[in-house]
Formats: C-alpha cells, structure tokens, sequence
C-alpha cells in the first residue's frame, strides 16, 4: 500500500510542477490553484508513505521519479528540449531508483 500512495505522491507532484510552470508566476488563477493543490496532496501522501518506508528510500524515488516525469511533461507540453547531458543525468537518476527498487532491502 505504501508503494501505491508514493505514486499518487509523485503523480501530483509531477501536476502540480506541471501547473506551476502553465501559473505563469502565479498570474493565471487557475494553473496557481492546481499547483496549490496538488502540492498539497503530494506532500499529505509523502507523509503517510513515510510512516512504513524509511525516508531516504522515499525522497530518493519521489525525487528522481519527479525529476524524470516533469521533464518528460515539459517535453510533451511546453516544448522544452534536454542537452544530451541532461539526458544521462536523469538516465543516472532513473538507474538508481531502479537498483533501490531491485536490490535494496531497506525498502522492503
């Protein structure tokens, strides 16, 4: 279950980054609403999946997943292109949250 509410974490998060960036420095209301609230949501389901998963093991996923979803979001939606750099940056970040979910046992 704990697996299940740190994606509903990173989902909103992944929206509400997205939202933030369409807010256009909290001057479009309802962009600024949605980052509002999804933020909020992904930090209450952050929480509940911390009382059963170690934190580092947590922050790490949601970060890394977060990182390699809102820039594939920017991607689609806001045209933004990523230096080849950057791509095996978060090729780096998405193989270790890949080795967590394998090999490590402090998340199970």
């Amino acid at each position: 279950m704990a697996w299940v509410l740190l994606t509903v974490a990173i989902i909103a998060e992944v929206i509400a980054t997205s939202a933030l960036k369409a807010s256009n420095g909290f001057s479009n209301l309802w962009p600024s609403i949605l980052a509002v609230v999804g933020y909020c949501v992904s930090f209450y389901f952050l929480s509940l999946t911390m009382k059963t998963l170690p934190t580092g093991v947590i922050y790490a996923i949601w970060s890394g997943m977060g990182i390699v979803l809102i820039s594939a979001v920017a991607w689609v939606f806001f045209k933004q292109r990523l230096d080849l750099p950057a791509l095996l940056g978060m090729g780096l970040i998405l193989a270790g949250v890949i080795v967590i979910q394998l090999f490590s046992k402090a998340g199970h």
